[in-house]
């Protein structure tokens, strides 16, 4: 007896989210599963940009120098993540509008166009670390040089113009095919280093003693901004309005109910592949003594002979190209998101597509030329910074619009829901004010 699934079928249509909304349609009376089939998918876009290869950077670095001490930063960076795009996605579908949309809205001309450009640099620090993560895996894998690989990044645009015209539950399902790569790379992985699993779940318990020191406090924080990625928010906003629903009180709160699910699953997924990276950099590093391993490259060259089979290092390979690549599509989509809301201007995807790789290869090509073929793990973390820097000017808004009760009508969060909003967003800006102090410690 054979099990088939399948996605519902629905109407071809361009795969940007302002072209497509509310083209699935929900069915009245669906049952749960029938819901489940048709809501499950946005969340997934989400996730890649949960699992890039800046996260990679802090993941090693994490693993190699403190074993599985870090990994209850990665679970509550996980969970952070988890509760705002929760928000993101109650705002977008009571609204009828994406965080953009309504930043234009609702403050100053002057205000929104500052917002605007924190949000265009967020997105091209992300397409940096994707090219950066790309090109490397094209050298580790291929044998190029980084500059080469850098070049052949650019060829991703292709892959955007083929995608013109084709349903957004094509773009879904390819970036699922990319997050089970990533997924049973990571699983082979595991079980190839054998990492001792009752320490693995001691590394989950929060404790306050392993990030007393200002070096792993350092990596904390590193962990926090690589995880909470601020484009994801805007991007959700949108593409959750891609289900149709009618305005019936009781339709959309079983669309929250249903895109809460899609949420903790997906990321969830992104959860489990983070923590799996730090796994197998303390399992393989760290527990064989060789807490100096910091880069992604270095990793790579370091799994064959710690391993015992040069299988690992290619699965590691395949595993971060494919985490590259399905990023391209998120950031993509979550660009055309931000220019269409703030200045209420539509370009089509690839000409977009085209504007945000160039923006993102120039300081990319710039930075390996004058740092040298190894500083890429330096690169990555300072794309980590510019991203965790933002994030507090997209939660801001996100939290004043998701408790306007104006707006949201009953759906507005109150209570303990906004209490939590609150002291996440102080939690970062903090953290932040910490890294640049810290940061300029180590300048000067």
């Amino acid at each position: 007896m054979s099990f088939k699934f399948s996605l519902p079928k629905i109407a071809t249509a361009p795969f940007c989210p302002s072209e497509v909304q509310g083209s699935i349609a929900v069915p009245p009376g669906s049952s749960f599963w029938r819901k489940v089939t048709i809501f499950f998918g946005p969340a997934l876009l989400v996730c890649v940009g949960y699992m890039e290869p800046g996260n990679w950077a802090t993941d090693i670095e994490a693993g190699s120098k403190y074993g599985y001490n870090l990994l209850f930063v990665v679970l509550l960076s996980s969970l952070a993540a988890i509760f705002l795009q929760c928000l993101a996605l109650r705002v977008g579908l009571i609204s009828g509008k994406d965080i953009a949309e309504l930043c234009r809205a609702k403050y100053s001309r002057r205000y929104s166009f500052i917002l605007w450009i924190l949000a265009e640099v967020a997105i091209i620090a992300t397409d940096i670390a994707e090219v950066l993560g790309c090109a490397l895996a094209f050298k580790l894998l291929f044998g190029c040089s980084l500059h080469t690989g850098i070049l052949i990044t650019a060829l991703d645009t292709l892959i955007v113009l083929g995608l013109k015209g084709k349903g957004f539950r094509q773009v879904e399902a390819i970036i699922l095919g990319l997050v089970m790569t990533i997924g049973v790379c990571y699983f082979i992985e595991l079980w190839l280093v054998k990492p001792f699993w009752p320490d693995v779940f001691v590394g989950f318990i929060p404790s306050l003693e392993k990030i007393s020191a200002i070096e792993p406090l350092y990596i904390a924080i590193g962990i926090l901004g690589a995880t909470v990625m601020p484009h994801n928010l805007y991007l959700h906003s949108s593409i959750v309005k891609t289900r149709k629903i009618s305005d019936a009180e009781s339709d959309q709160r079983s669309a929250i109910r249903m895109n809460t699910l899609d949420t903790v699953v997906s990321l969830f997924l992104a959860f489990l592949v983070n923590s799996a990276i730090l796994i197998l950099a303390a399992a393989a590093f760290h527990n064989a003594g060789r807490t100096d391993v910091i880069s992604i490259d270095q990793a790579f060259h370091l799994l064959d002979p710690i391993v015992g089979t040069s299988l690992a290092a290619i699965l590691f390979g395949v595993a971060l190209l494919a985490a590259g690549q399905s990023s391209t599509f998120t950031g993509t989509i979550a660009g055309q998101i931000i220019l269409e809301g703030f200045l209420d201007l539509k370009i089509p995807c690839w000409k977009r597509r085209v504007i945000t790789r160039a923006l993102a290869l120039v300081p990319a090509y710039i930075g390996v030329s004058l740092l040298g073929e190894n500083s890429i793990g330096r690169l990555l973390v300072m794309t980590q910074v510019v991203l965790s820097l933002q994030l507090p000017f997209v939660i801001l808004p996100l939290i004043q619009f998701a408790s306007d009760s104006k707006l949201m009508k009953s759906f507005a969060i109150k209570g303990l829901a906004k209490i939590i909003a609150w002291m996440l967003l102080m939690a970062i800006v903090v953290a932040n004010i910490w890294l640049i102090m810290r940061l300029l410690q180590i300048t000067w």
